[in-house]
C-alpha cells in the first residue's frame, strides 16, 4: 500500500501519541507499506510552528526531515500534475493544506492516513 500521511497523523506517529490507532502505526510500520510525507505538511508545520500554535522539540527545519528520514518515510513534492487537480476538489472543506494533500492523493493514487471527517468527504481513499 502507498500511503499519504496528513500532517496530525505524522506528529501523533513521531511522538508515540497515543490518539494515533495501533491499526493505523502497524499500517506506518509495515515495511511492505512505501509511505509519504508531503512537503505541503512540512510547510503547515513550520507555519503554525512559527505562530506559536505548535510546539516542537527542536526547529522544525531540522526536526521534521529528520524524523521522516529515522521513520523512513518519503518526502513528496508538491509538483504542478498535484496542485491542477483543486480545479476539480469540490469545496467540501476550506483548509487549504488538507485540501493540497488531498490533491496530492488523488494525483499519486496514494491512500490518505488522516481522521479529519471533513477529508473523508472526498472521494479519495483512507484509512
Amino acid at each position: 500500500m502507498r500511503i499519504l500521511l496528513d500532517t496530525h497523523i505524522f506528529l501523533w506517529f513521531i511522538s508515540g501519541n497515543l490518539k494515533l490507532s495501533t491499526d493505523v502505526r502497524d499500517v506506518i510500520r509495515d515495511p511492505g507499506n512505501e509511505v509519504f510525507l508531503s512537503a505541503v505538511s512540512v510547510w503547515e508545520v513550520i507555519v503554525k510552528y512559527q505562530l506559536g500554535k505548535l510546539p516542537l522539540p527542536e526547529d522544525p527545519a531540522t526536526y521534521l526531515p529528520k524524523q521522516r528520514n529515522l521513520h523512513q518515510i518519503v518526502n513528496l513534492d508538491l509538483d504542478e500534475l498535484s496542485v491542477v487537480q483543486l480545479a476539480n476538489l469540490p469545496l467540501l472543506h476550506r483548509d487549504p493544506f488538507d485540501r493540497m494533500l488531498i490533491c496530492q492523493a488523488l494525483q499519486h493514487s496514494l491512500t490518505l492516513a488522516t481522521v479529519d471527517a471533513a477529508v473523508r468527504a472526498y472521494p479519495v481513499s483512507v484509512i
